[in-house]
């Protein structure tokens, strides 16, 4: 069984709070984003670039026929954004659209910081970041609605 959202997050304060200064913070960021597998060069297009970001980020939303979860891959040509995404993808990736759709990460950021401490340019693709992870997860919810509608139909008839 997967660990919910709120639990990543606490993991995430915790092991933030182990550090005092924001330069050894931003070097966890760093080695969390290193923890990413890359993306392969097929994947790195513009349909996949994550509008509103002044790095390239590139997310890629997978979903198997087994669970309703969606598993999200994601990479950039920043070192630090990639922390970044590795902090988002922690919270989000393997959940349910409704999950996804629910669970609001600005509160992780409030608790760690982050907006204060990264340039305003980089906050804002991180904005962008969730809100395109989020609306990825709402046409899955669209697609899972219209596909029951469509089998209730079919089983009316």
């Amino acid at each position: 069984m997967s660990v919910d959202p709120q639990e990543i997050s606490q993991e995430l304060i915790d092991n933030f709070e182990l550090f005092d200064a924001w330069e050894d913070r931003y070097r966890y960021i760093i080695e969390l984003g290193n923890t990413l597998d890359p993306l392969e060069d097929h994947y790195r297009v513009e349909q996949n670039r994550v509008q509103g970001c002044v790095s390239n980020v590139w997310l890629i939303p997978e979903t198997t026929d087994e669970d309703e979860k969606i598993w999200f891959r994601a990479d950039s040509d920043s070192q630090l954004v990639k922390g970044l995404i590795a902090i988002v993808l922690k919270v989000y990736s393997g959940r349910t659209a409704k999950e996804i759709v629910q669970f609001n990460i600005d509160d992780l950021f409030t608790l760690l910081n982050l907006r204060q401490h990264i340039s305003q340019s980089r906050s804002n693709g991180l904005s962008s970041m969730v809100q395109r992870l989020k609306s990825l997860a709402v046409e899955q919810l669209a697609a899972s609605s219209a596909n029951i509608d469509k089998s209730a139909g079919e089983t009316a008839s």
